[in-house]
């Protein structure tokens, strides 16, 4: 621009000196002696025509420059910001769809409610979890063994006898006898019980948070604000505190010996303590009734 400027200047300083050398005088007629006089004076001044073309032509390619300059300027700075507008508006497009899908959800809806319907079914089963495992799990099975007439049988009272030892051993005693022996005997509380109802209770509270988290995210209670439903982990401890409040139990273990009419096998009813039965078969090494003992590969 100060090139533009400055030619302009120059272009217009050389037309008026053009026009006053080329003008006629109007004043008055000049004699002879007086023209020659200052056309000898001022010689040396004067500007030919060839040199005011040259001076206007260069003056005009300068202007011709500075203009072509200015517009090729203009051109880049508009170049310019439409690229940085087109940029702009492609990140603002960019981010509102990225806000739109981030929040979308990508599961199937159907699914999400099956499985949610799924966990609601089965979720009390952790309650029933923690109420029995204050009482005992009732079974009833039937146990033979090679009897008297068998080789290297036993004796219906022998057998008995060997039922006899292991529940004294065990800290049962014989509260009714007859046909069926009825055993009664205090198991302890065990801390390992308590831990595991515990670490299961935590467990089943974190997926129920789990699941209400992702169904509730913007609920908001009065009071409270937006809950933290991963607080119901702490709920966990009171499961074994419950198991150990309830104490010691008394379980009662019912026995009938019987044997066949050749007395080839005795069989022995057991009815208590699922826990109990499984201990006391394979310490006495009874074989269930109906059942096929297998040597493992091992021995």
């Amino acid at each position: 621009m100060n090139s533009l400027l400055i030619a302009t200047t120059t272009l217009l300083f050389l037309a008026t000196n053009t026009s006053n050398a080329f003008a006629p005088s109007s004043t008055s007629i000049i004699t002879r002696s007086s023209l020659s006089k200052s056309s000898s004076s001022s010689s040396s001044l004067s500007i030919s025509p060839h040199d005011i073309s040259f001076l206007i032509s260069d003056a005009s390619d300068v202007i011709i420059d500075a203009a072509s300059t200015a517009v090729d300027a203009v051109a880049s700075t508009d170049v310019a910001s439409s690229s940085s507008d087109a940029v702009t508006s492609i990140a603002n497009e960019a981010s509102v769809e990225g806000a739109s899908t981030s929040f979308a959800p990508t599961y199937s809806n159907a699914s999400y409610y099956t499985t949610l319907a799924l966990y609601a079914l089965s979720f009390p089963g952790l309650w029933s979890q923690i109420k029995r495992s204050t009482k005992a799990k009732v079974k009833r099975k039937t146990y033979v063994s090679a009897g008297e007439a068998a080789e290297e049988g036993k004796e219906l009272r022998q057998q008995a006898g060997e039922i006899m030892a292991y529940m004294k051993a065990n800290n049962y005693e014989v509260a009714e006898a007859g046909e069926t022996i009825t055993f009664q005997g205090l198991v302890a509380r065990s801390t390992s019980q308590a831990f595991f109802l515990t670490f299961c209770t935590a467990l089943g509270m974190a997926s129920l948070a789990l699941v209400l988290q992702i169904q509730f995210q913007d609920l908001v209670l009065p009071g409270i604000g937006a809950p933290n439903w991963f607080f119901l982990t702490l709920l966990s401890p009171y499961a074994g505190i419950y198991y150990w409040r309830s104490g010691d139990r008394i379980d009662d273990l019912k026995v009938k010996l019987a044997t066949n009419d050749d007395e080839t096998l005795n069989e022995i009813t057991i009815e208590g303590n699922d826990e109990e039965i499984e201990r006391m078969w394979r310490t006495l090494e009874l074989q269930e009734k109906g059942m096929v003992k297998v040597e493992g590969i091992l021995g």
